[in-house]
């Protein structure tokens, strides 16, 4: 893209969201109704292509599809219902000559919203949808080695667009350079980054973004515990779907596993049980559940944390081995808690599996990362489960489930490393709108 295009759709965008913030709520929640319609009918292309460029397996691009539709259905309902709250301003003796003041929510401006390769349509979904929501037009930038969805989903758009004047350019989708959206992040025009990708990437570019609203959803090092009074098939079942599911390319993969020493021998067993089930290759094929890496360069990392592992100690359960860009699901244990496949997020199909004495040891180790996204806990002990609520340092925990659990309406981010603000539409519609406060005072009438 050359920069006098670039600035040619900052100026659309702009000009688009003069006139779109201006749409009605009915207005809005027919767009987001007739985007959802219009992925629906197309749904076997955009099925197609993620397979194509994401090589994720079949049925969970069928699944990634679904909730991408259902997510623009959900702001379509929120569209209705974003509205503000009456303050009574009458209990403090100073404003008692005053009307009660109406807060509202108003869009701050233009979104610029940066996504990742795992999930090219639904996290695309979940910047698009809430801009659209809250009145704001919306500059997508895809990932290059899958912008296929976020194309397709700009086509859905511009179907739609030719009927309403009033939206043209709301949505645009730019396949454009590093530089070319370092000079877009930094243009006045745009009012709110939304990224999601790696915590390298994003606070370097909120750094960029000086006196904009930025949301980060970035990396994580999900753990999970398991305590001696869980379910263990039902734990050891989630845990291999949660941490090999689309290779582990996923932000809140199963990534570490906290074991109690009482019942580490049962559930290691059982583990290993459901991995060697779990179905690797073409992700075509039906009941793949593990197919390659995005790319040679992930791969190459990936093994080479794997083998570095095994070089300081850390002992292969099941797995480690390797066919050009495909990994098969890795189970190991005894990697030290200064090696990457520790500390990092791996973003492959490798879980590390421990053992604990007491709980305590579980959510210090846990919370040893300086990610924060989710975490899982495996426990029918209530006392236990308000102490992971109360002090696991992360956005969310899910309670007898696995941390990649995650439904597309509720708050969804992370603490430390991990970000900053929350997507779920109507939260990230909070994040893309700001609030404006209407006060009156009662001793002036108002011309009739």
């Amino acid at each position: 893209m050359k920069e006098l295009e670039m600035e040619r759709m900052l100026d659309q965008a702009y000009e688009a969201f003069i006139r779109f913030r201006k749409s009605s709520r009915f207005v809005r929640a027919q767009l987001l109704q007739c985007i959802a319609q219009g992925i629906s009918d197309r749904r076997s292309e955009f099925v197609e292509t993620i397979i194509n460029e994401a090589r994720k397996p079949k049925a969970l691009a069928e699944v990634e599809v679904n909730r991408a539709i259902q997510t623009f259905m959900i702001a379509s309902e929120e569209a209705k219902r974003f509205g503000g709250e009456i303050i009574p301003l009458d209990s403090e003796a100073s404003s008692q000559e005053f009307d009660p003041a109406l807060s509202t929510w108003v869009p701050r401006g233009v979104v610029l919203a940066i996504t990742p390769f795992n999930f090219p349509l639904n996290l695309v979904a979940h910047k698009v949808a809430p801009a659209l929501a809250v009145g704001a037009s919306v500059i997508v930038k895809p990932p290059p080695q899958a912008p296929g969805a976020a194309v397709l989903l700009g086509e859905v758009f511009d179907e739609i667009q030719k009927k309403e004047a009033s939206l043209q350019n709301a949505l645009q989708v730019v396949q454009a350079s590093h530089e070319e959206i370092s000079h877009a992040i930094r243009d006045p025009r745009v009012a709110v980054l939304s990224f999601t990708g790696s915590d390298q990437v994003g606070w370097m570019l909120q750094e960029k973004a000086y006196r904009k609203k930025v949301v980060l959803e970035l990396g994580g090092n999900a753990g999970v515990i398991v305590h001696e009074d869980a379910d263990l098939k039902r734990a050891a079942s989630r845990c291999a779907y949660g941490g090999f599911a689309y290779s582990g390319q996923v932000c809140i993969s199963v990534q570490r596993i906290l074991v109690h020493e009482k019942i580490r021998a049962d559930f290691q067993e059982l583990f290993l049980q459901e991995v060697s089930k779990i179905k690797s290759g073409n992700p075509r094929e039906e009941g793949v559940l593990v197919g390659p890496l995005i790319d040679q360069k992930s791969a190459d990392r990936v093994f080479s944390w794997i083998e570095s592992a095994q070089n300081n100690g850390a002992e292969v359960l099941i797995g480690g081995k390797r066919e050009e860009n495909l990994i098969y699901p890795t189970v190991m244990t005894g990697v030290s808690h200064e090696h990457s496949l520790w500390t990092e997020e791996v973003f492959g199909p490798v879980v590390l599996l421990e053992s604990y004495r007491d709980f305590d040891e579980a959510l210090e180790k846990l919370n040893s990362s300086r990610y924060g996204l989710q975490a899982g806990v495996f426990t029918k002990n209530y006392p236990l489960i308000q102490k992971a609520r109360d002090q696991l340092e992360v956005g969310c925990v899910v309670i007898n489930e696995v941390p990649t659990f995650r439904a597309d309406h509720m708050p969804y981010g992370g603490m430390k490393d991990s970000g900053q603000g929350r997507e779920g539409v109507r939260f990230a519609m909070e994040e893309f709108s700001e609030r404006k406060i209407f006060v009156t005072w009662r001793g002036l009438t108002p011309l009739a």
